[in-house]
């Protein structure tokens, strides 16, 4: 484990600050905490580009939408538990149709698919929910479908992209001081862990809240 050199000290510090602001200015919704990387001695065109998922300790953004792409088992019960869910003949009906696959991604943050139908949905759908980096993740049927849906929602992905800076939701203004902080910790190393050069990739790092200033940790 590659020691962190954002001392206990300074995450609690950057977290109280957030959490602070955020009360102080109370907003109409709930702001996202985000943690924001710069990276150096990264070369974007040569280097491999990274990406990963890890799962936080706590959901960093509760009104995360998931939809099943579902068989009838999975359709009731997502139904039976207030999730929305689709099934073949619904897929069938967007006929393929680029904007109507593109609108379905764009109303859901992730996807869960029954085993029958994740393997037809590229036949369904095209490329859409790829694209969109919103493929399915496999719900089989001796999985606890809620479980798996706060999992979906727990994990975050960091993506190397053409640009050195990242932003990821690592929690939100209602957590308390050490769920965030606990999330941000995980964050943090689960990236440098990533990096090819650990630390030495790192220039900046710091959280913010929705409406927030960037608050430094590093």
């Amino acid at each position: 484990m590659v020691v962190s050199k954002v001392t206990k000290d300074a995450l609690y510090e950057g977290v109280n600050s957030v959490l602070l602001e955020s009360k102080r200015n109370k907003r109409r919704f709930l702001e996202t905490v985000e943690l924001q990387i710069g990276l150096k001695n990264y070369d974007p065109q040569k280097d491999k580009r990274f990406s990963g998922t890890v799962k936080m300790k706590h959901i960093p953004r509760p009104r995360f939408r998931v939809c099943v792409l579902g068989d009838q088992q999975h359709c009731d019960e997502a139904a039976a538990n207030g999730l929305d869910a689709k099934n073949a003949e619904d897929l069938k009906k967007l006929n393929k149709n680029k904007k109507l696959v593109k609108k379905l991604a764009k109303s859901y943050d992730a996807f869960l698919a029954s085993e029958s139908l994740i393997k037809q949905i590229p036949r369904l759908l095209g490329p859409g929910l790829n694209k969109a980096g919103k493929f399915p993740t496999l719900l089989t049927h001796n999985e606890n479908m809620m479980s798996k849906v706060d999992e979906v929602k727990a994990t975050i992905k960091f993506q190397m992209k053409k640009v050195l800076c990242l932003a990821v939701a690592v929690g939100h203004v209602n957590m308390t001081p050490d769920e965030l902080a606990q999330n941000v910790n995980l964050a943090i190393n689960f990236l440098v862990s990533l990096l090819k050069k650990n630390w030495q990739n790192i220039k900046s790092l710091h959280i913010k809240s929705s409406m927030g200033p960037p608050i430094r940790l590093y």
